[in-house]
């Protein structure tokens, strides 16, 4: 238990940094104006609040610049 709380004030900022960019990108699919590649609006929208990382996918290779 202790190892869990020493650990706690460095994972508490990349857990929030991480939600904070999932938050984004969901409000970001959702624009009107956004064009998405490869999956529909709904199925980016699940993936990326289901898997951690996908958010990187999504910026990298998900939407239309």
């Amino acid at each position: 238990m202790e190892t869990i709380i020493e650990l706690l004030p460095i994972l508490l900022p990349i857990f929030l940094l991480n939600l904070a960019v999932q938050i984004y990108c969901v409000i970001d699919i959702h624009k009107e104006e956004r064009k998405v590649l490869l999956m529909s609006k709904t199925a980016w929208t699940i993936v990326v609040l289901l898997i951690n990382i996908a958010w990187v996918v999504y910026l990298l290779a998900g939407r239309e610049q």
